[in-house]
């Protein structure tokens, strides 16, 4: 289905050398963001203490925060989880913290600002449970971006392959980038949205390079440069709509979801926004750049100047 179609290709090769320039920069300064800042992780990955508490009505975040700043907890995070009168804690691992002791404490802190809050259930999570899940992350990340360079190694060519997972990469070090600039905090729902994006912006790219396969067998007297053009352009109508409606829906959760998903639909937003970029404008300039060309699809049928189509001498 398309809701138009341009009857001139846009000429986006042209500015290959500008855009992958750009997302150099923008590569760059993730990774100086990772290594300057770090990832703000959260009790899932650093270990600590979940409390989730129910109140008769919807619960008053900012009261329940300065409530529990007097207790003297450190660096308390509150968000309503579900509904707005379930409240999720969490407490980071601070020292020798005893998960018993923090609990009864935030308890009867919340108690003496109101007597009708319940507690729901309490969960601690240990630091070497916390290493363990940061490690299998990070080992789920190289599985997934493993897995879609062989994928794609076989479906199309070497060329095409690296240029969709430099694509994937820059996704992902841009997500990560983000968060650790601004320190958002890092979860386990994010990773869970970093890895959603992997597979969405390989989609992007499976899309685009379908099409300059088959450009490349159909289109036999047009540039290379031409060709990818061509296949983009195409394809526009069909991005244009797949990412609009995958975007509106993330951006629902992102602001009437509330702060449990908040983080997930923010890494969305920003993996869907690149994977837009990279699959048009770093993974296309990449194939121009690794020397793609239609002999790697077409083999040359014509027999050789004094050999016949059977090899014979003639």
């Amino acid at each position: 289905m398309e809701f138009f179609r341009l009857k001139k290709d846009i000429p986006f090769m042209r500015y290959g050398k500008v855009t992958t320039a750009i997302s150099l920069l923008t590569f760059f300064f993730a990774i100086w963001a990772l290594v300057h800042n770090g990832l703000n992780l959260g009790v899932d990955f650093t270990g600590g203490t979940v409390l989730e508490v129910d109140y008769p009505q919807a619960a008053q975040l900012d009261v329940i925060r300065t409530t529990l700043e007097k207790t003297g907890l450190p660096e308390v995070s509150v968000q309503t989880f579900g509904t707005t009168r379930d409240v999720l804690i969490r407490l980071p691992l601070k020292g020798n913290t005893n998960s018993a002791k923090t609990s009864d404490t935030i308890m009867a802190a919340l108690k003496a600002q109101d007597p009708g809050v319940t507690l729901k259930r309490v969960d601690f999570v240990g630091p070497q449970v916390g290493k363990e899940l940061y490690d299998n992350g990070a080992l789920a990340l190289v599985v997934v971006a493993i897995g879609i360079l062989i994928y794609l190694a076989i479906r199309f060519e070497w060329r095409f392959a690296l240029a969709a997972i430099i694509a994937n990469v820059h996704d992902v070090v841009i997500i990560l980038g983000c968060f650790a600039f601004f320190q958002w905090e890092f979860t386990l729902t994010v990773l869970a949205g970093v890895l959603a994006v992997l597979g969405y912006s390989v989609n992007e790219s499976v899309v685009v390079f379908d099409r300059i396969r088959e450009n490349l067998r159909k289109m036999r007297k047009t540039s290379i440069p031409d060709i990818i053009d061509s296949a983009i352009t195409t394809t526009m109508s069909r991005t244009i709509i797949t990412h609009a409606m995958t975007q509106m829906m993330v951006l629902s959760m992102l602001f009437l979801g509330g702060e449990a998903l908040h983080n997930f639909a923010l890494a969305l937003t920003i993996g869907i926004l690149f994977g837009i970029y990279s699959s048009v404008l770093v993974a296309s300039p990449l194939l121009l750049m690794f020397g793609v060309k239609r002999e790697h699809f077409i083999k040359d049928t014509k027999p050789k100047e004094g050999v016949s189509s059977d090899g014979a001498q003639v």
